[in-house]
């Protein structure tokens, strides 16, 4: 490390992996209640695994892009984080605000507002975190007089999603009034300023890993933050169907979120551009391959099968059936949870013992066998959902005689995310077989380059 305080992102990406194989085991407990029978029926219900198991996924990459902001903020502006103090503090109140939604969770304790189950205690405690968040890194910025784009988008983003997470402390009663603004959240925060901060982080590998010119990555971040506001924000109206909004948000909707791909596959090319100029020449090549895996699986998760299934007269015979669950896992991974795990893999090397920067065999195995079992999860999802929209909204069979004829699909389903649960927990065990160790190292290449040599 060339900072002490970027140990802070350490114990932010001790936790996020803990949260991470968690949320396998509700999403893998999740899955096999499609087969039956289901002996925890009357314990755990497929609605209380399915919100643990979709929370847990919003919580473990938070965490992850809080460590991820810790290491890269001090490195980017050359200075030491405001508080050290502050950090850790908020990081004990978020794992205890976490654990406690849990507990709740499994006592039925929620708002029953789908990926914004928290109770309103909850809730303000996330707001109070992310101010403290923001706080910090806004002082440390400051402090250092220098401020970067990449900061800046990187900033802007995690802002943004803070101030997005507002609108989920008012309770509607009113159905239609709650889905409408519920979406104001979620949606602007996975296909709008979360993909911010996939993109400033993407920009901070490329140039660290590739040895990139630092203006053309950053004059990428402009043309990706372009792209998010013109057609993430009102591509949100891709979600209105069939909630009781007007029937103009349909067409508006369909047409702003089937451009949103551009802005992925701006990423994919810019990535892929600028590790072809530098040959893989870096050492670090597990973390090239997290870094380049994100852009080009958010082309394919977020993208291409977004677009798929966008349009309103795809969506009308789509909207809410395994096809979006397809969409949704595919996406999720390649732009939040390859970004989070490209992070980590970057900086392991530098605040952990005996550890080749080159990466292990365990660390490639752990990222080939979840890139084969999240495909083929998608593949799986892909079939089942072909097969219940046919079945179910074309032949007008009831939910059930649909499930039973699709069930085969599952058994594919289980099997691949077995595949994928074993290269998350290959990837946690690398994390933690070497202890830590924060020593100090002082860079000796060009600036942008990101080498570093020994301190005398």
């Amino acid at each position: 490390m060339r900072y002490r305080s970027q140990a802070v992102a350490y114990w932010y990406f001790a936790v996020a992996m803990v949260l991470f194989g968690l949320q396998l085991v509700f999403g893998l407990l999740s899955a096999s209640k499609y087969l039956g029978p289901d002996p925890l029926l009357y314990i755990l219900p497929f609605d209380v695994t399915k919100m643990i198991h979709t929370n847990l996924l919003i919580v473990w990459v938070l965490t992850g892009f809080m460590g991820a902001t810790y290491w890269m903020v001090p490195d980017e502006s050359r200075t030491e984080l405001h508080s050290v103090k502050l950090a850790y503090i908020q990081l004990i109140l978020w794992v205890l605000m976490g654990v406690s939604a849990v507990i709740g969770y499994l006592f039925r304790y929620g708002t029953g507002n789908k990926l914004l189950e928290q109770p309103l205690p909850h809730k303000i405690v996330i707001v109070i975190v992310m101010l403290m968040f923001l706080y910090n890194i806004g002082m440390t910025i400051r402090k250092s007089g220098r401020f970067t784009t990449t900061e800046g988008v990187l900033l802007l983003g995690l802002g943004s999603a803070a101030l997005l997470y507002l609108p989920s402390l008012i309770d509607f009663r009113n159905y239609t009034i709650a889905i409408f603004y519920r979406w104001w959240t979620i949606h602007l925060w996975v296909e709008g300023v979360w993909e911010m901060i996939q993109g400033g982080f993407l920009a901070y590998l490329l140039i660290r890993l590739s040895g990139a010119d630092r203006e053309v990555m950053e004059k990428w971040l402009y043309v990706i933050v372009g792209l998010v506001f013109i057609a993430g924000i009102i591509g949100t109206a891709h979600h209105y169907y069939w909630v009781g909004v007007p029937h103009y948000w349909l067409p508006i909707g369909g047409f702003f979120s089937a451009l949103e791909p551009l802005a992925l596959i701006g990423m994919a090319i810019y990535a892929y551009s600028a590790i072809r100029r530098s040959g893989l020449a870096h050492p670090n090549v597990l973390a090239l391959h997290w870094t380049v895996g994100s852009a080009v699986f958010t082309m394919f998760g977020a993208g291409l099968l977004g677009l798929a299934h966008t349009w309103p007269s795809v969506n009308k015979w789509t909207h809410g059936t395994l096809i979006t669950a397809m969409h949704g896992h595919a996406a999720f991974y390649g732009a939040y949870a390859m970004i989070v795990l490209a992070m980590i893999s970057y900086a392991l090397p530098a605040m952990t013992s005996e550890r080749s920067e080159g990466g292990s065999s365990v660390g490639f195995w752990a990222f080939w066998l979840q890139l084969a079992g999240m495909f083929g999860m998608t593949l799986s999802f892909a079939t089942a959902g072909i097969g219940q929209v046919y079945l179910e909204r074309i032949l007008g069979l009831g939910y059930l005689d649909t499930q039973l004829r699709i069930q085969v699909h599952f058994v594919m389903l289980i099997v691949t995310a077995s595949l994928f649960t074993i290269g998350v927990a290959l990837f946690i065990w690398d994390f933690f077989r070497r202890a830590p160790r924060f020593d100090l190292i002082e860079d000796v290449a060009p600036a942008g380059a990101g080498r570093a040599g020994a301190m005398p």
